[in-house]
């Protein structure tokens, strides 16, 4: 826990911490026992400490959901993490997927600016600027946190908040690839929504137009977009600028030019030969809770086909599930939702895992 008095920072996790999340049975073993955690003497050290940690993979969690908010959107996106985190520590860990290769470092700790942010009425023209300023200070958290991860070399795991936090990842692993002399990053996204929508302040809703805006993002490859959820100024965007590619919900399921599988591979196209980062937003899987929930989307199954597809076939550097919300469940105990980040965490990184040994 960081006592400085910030208002945003991260809170690295202990190897007590995840014992006490863990729940432990006789005769089996799980991820939570697996697990690498930051040694509690050196969170402060975390950075020097986690290059060298054997793990490849980073979890990073960020519980907030201002940039919904500010998109002027539902929120809840604030409760992806723990259920995620809770649930793949108490998978099993077999033969196919140990665990032992994860780092789970800790969450952004926001609830200086959740506080700030429900004091906001965003129907005030001065109060949505100050839930979008909110944002910019994650921003500013959160990229050198990705730069760091991405420069020790680990590829990181991002789970909650709004697709706002996309920017941030972006920014961090641009930034990361440029010290390499890699001057081109791409991002894969299935999603709904394009979340292209002006610069008019930070949102969930543009931040790949900021990506893309300040040199951060070169190619933007999008996959399932719903044509009544994007703006006609935003389909006209992506008609007329090179660095953007789309394949539509309705083009793959409804009038079925184009199948789930030949989208991915278009995408995977699109941004072949660079460092790419991988969204999956959960309002683009049908009935799950989420900002944006929707009753018509892709399945479990196919988004979990998609994860495995991407990750086993392009230089994925991150990936991001973005804008769960379990908290938004009629159910009280919604178990399902972090069931299934648990497996698209697993899917990824077995597939990773095969990658990298190609």
């Amino acid at each position: 826990m960081n006592n400085s008095g910030e208002r945003i920072f991260l809170e690295v996790y202990d190897p007590l911490r995840i014992a006490g999340m863990t729940r432990r049975r006789t005769g089996e073993t799980r991820i939570g026992e697996r697990v690498q955690t930051i040694p509690w003497q050196q969170t402060d050290n975390w950075a020097a400490v986690i290059a060298d940690m054997p793990g490849r993979y980073v979890l990073l969690g960020i519980p907030e959901d201002i940039g919904v908010r500010a998109n002027m959107g539902r929120g809840g996106a604030y409760s992806a993490w723990i259920p995620a985190l809770n649930t793949l520590l108490n998978t099993q860990s077999n033969k196919t997927f140990t665990g032992e290769e994860v780092i789970v470092l800790g969450h952004l700790h926001c609830d200086v600016l959740m506080e700030e942010m429900k004091a906001l009425d965003i129907a005030i023209p001065e109060h949505l600027q100050k839930a979008r300023s909110l944002v910019e200070e994650i921003d500013r958290c959160l990229f050198p946190v990705i730069e760091t991860l991405i420069r020790a070399g680990k590829e990181v795991i991002v789970i909650g908040g709004g697709h706002n936090n996309a920017y941030g990842i972006l920014r961090g692993l641009s930034i990361a690839m440029q010290q390499q002399g890699i001057a081109e990053v791409g991002c894969i996204n299935c999603d709904a929504h394009s979340d292209l929508r002006p610069l008019e302040g930070r949102h969930s809703g543009n931040a790949f137009s900021y990506a893309l805006h300040e040199g951060y993002l070169q190619k933007y490859a999008m996959i399932g977009l719903h044509e009544m959820f994007n703006m006609d100024s935003v389909l006209e965007k992506i008609d007329g600028d090179e660095r953007l590619d789309a394949t539509w919900f309705e083009d793959i399921f409804i009038r079925e030019t184009i199948s789930l599988k030949d989208a991915t591979e278009q995408a995977l196209h699109f941004t072949k030969g660079m460092p790419v980062g991988l969204e999956l937003d959960l309002d683009t899987v049908q009935n799950i809770p989420s900002s944006a929930k929707t009753s018509s989307g892709i399945s479990t199954i196919e988004a979990r086909r998609l994860v495995h597809q991407i990750a086993l076939k392009a230089n994925v550097k991150y990936f991001h599930l973005a804008e769960a919300a379990p908290v938004l469940s009629h159910i009280k105990t919604d178990l399902k939702t972090g069931k299934l980040m648990a497996y698209l965490i697993t899917d990824y990184i077995k597939a990773r895992n095969q990658f990298n040994q190609l």
